[in-house]
């Protein structure tokens, strides 16, 4: 009310002012005055009207721009908006920070996530998504998902709306030498929208092949001499022998007895090392004492495989002299480096050649290797030499007593001492097994 009279009030002023100017200029009517100030009144009124819709187009890019000088009522509007419109920016401001976090959360989220609309297209997607998938977050952005993912599982799925279950698909960009397997969930939401999770499966299925193959070569490995055994038992019971085929026959049960225990040995030295923590930095071998075990043990080893007929093989031992000093557990290592001059032994015909060498690097490291003359290992052998249960020749590894394990146990031993092993080999022309052990783990005397 008190806004309306004041525009009323200037309404009349104006037009009692343009009556008066009529009267002084002579004229003999009043009307014509009062019409002008009447029209200079709407004109006044108009421009503040234009001001102030100038002013309402301004405070759409800052809410702070002060009003123009208008009346009362137009400046009771314009304080009102103003709070309207401070309040909508602090609720936006508000709004888009909680979206900024949770953009942030799910970027940061080690599982891939896409937003779908209604259409099945792509909505956004964090940078995991991007890495499963072979995505580009502005590229793709509004690309229909099945045309990016050929993938036949995700197609029926999205087709016949059934997400209760996740789906397993190889990612596009999975590689023979890197597979990459995901499983993925597909969750409804608002109209029709869908949230899709992806998560990397493939070190889950590695392992679990992996644990199949391990049972399997573990009850084959097993098996084997024990149907030996029962075979021999089963001889002795029901047929009359000698003595000399008793004892012959007790002597092969020996030996498999004594394969399967050192099956069991074998097996126990593994869960035990991928059970305890790697060893640290505080105790410090001797090396001469480790290369001085090996050598009695190599030539101990050598002296009992050489019969009447077969020569000796010829052992080398070269930086026995050393003081150096190496940083771990006495005993694998120890396990490992026999391990390594063991295989070249049994596998070196008689009267060949094994060579043992420690070296200090020039960067401080050292390298320990065992050269032979051997048959060599073909190329194709090599990558998968250090997996469990693993043989170039069953039958052969088989009758000189090995396992299966021994190079598997030197690989987890060397990676607890963040040593490496190189493995060179030419058929014909003999193996070198190399152990690169690093500067910190490393003393020199």
């Amino acid at each position: 009310m008190p806004s309306l009279f004041s525009r009323m009030t200037s309404l009349l002023l104006l037009m009692a002012c343009g009556a008066a100017l009529a009267a002084l200029i002579g004229h003999t009517g009043v009307w014509p005055g009062i019409a002008v100030g009447a029209l200079a009144w709407l004109v006044w009124d108009n421009w503040r009207a234009r001001a102030f819709a100038d002013w309402l187009h301004r405070i759409k890019d800052d809410p702070d721009t002060p009003p123009p000088r208008i009346d009362s009522l137009r400046r009771e509007f314009s304080e009102r908006i103003q709070r309207l419109l401070r309040k909508q920016g602090r609720e936006t401001e508000e709004l888009e920070n909680r979206l900024h976090n949770l953009q942030s959360v799910l970027q940061a989220s080690p599982n891939g996530v896409i937003i779908l609309d209604e259409q099945e297209c792509i909505e956004w997607c964090n940078r995991m998504a991007c890495e499963h998938f072979g995505l580009d977050s502005r590229r793709d952005i509004s690309q229909r998902i099945t045309h990016l993912l050929r993938d036949p599982a995700l197609t029926k799925c999205l087709a016949a709306r059934d997400f209760e279950e996740a789906i397993t698909l190889e990612s596009p960009i999975s590689t023979a030498s890197r597979p990459l397997r995901l499983e993925v969930w597909l969750l409804p939401y608002e109209q029709g929208r869908l949230f899709m999770l992806s998560r990397d499966i493939t070190a889950i299925e590695q392992a679990e092949a992996m644990r199949r193959d391990f049972i399997a070569n573990v009850s084959h490995e097993i098996r084997t001499p024990l149907t030996v055994l029962a075979g021999f038992v089963e001889t002795l019971q029901t047929l009359p022998l000698n003595d000399a085929e008793r004892a012959d026959m007790l002597h092969r049960m020996a030996q498999q007895a004594e394969r399967m225990k050192n099956l069991v040995a074998d097996l126990l030295t593994l869960s035990r090392l991928e059970d305890r923590a790697p060893p640290g930095m505080s105790e410090w071998i001797p090396v001469r004492s480790l290369l001085e075990r090996i050598d009695t043990d190599a030539r101990a080893l050598a002296a009992h495989l050489a019969g009447q007929d077969t020569p000796k093989h010829e052992l080398i031992f070269e930086g026995m002299d050393t003081s150096d000093e190496i940083a771990g557990s006495s005993s694998e290592l120890q396990s490992a480096f026999f391990n390594l001059v063991n295989n070249a032994i049994r596998y070196t015909p008689p009267g060949g050649i094994v060579a043992i060498r420690w070296q200090i690097q020039t960067n401080g490291g050292a390298r320990f290797s065992v050269r032979d003359s051997g048959p060599g290992i073909a190329p194709e052998h090599i990558p998968r030499l250090t997996e469990r249960f693993y043989r170039v020749d069953s039958n052969r590894s088989r009758a000189s007593g090995g396992t299966g394990l021994g190079l598997s146990i030197v690989k987890h031993v060397l990676q607890r001492h963040d040593a490496k092993l190189e493995i060179e080999s030419t058929p014909l022309r003999g193996s070198c097994f190399t152990v690169t052990f690093p500067a910190e783990r490393i003393r020199s005397g």
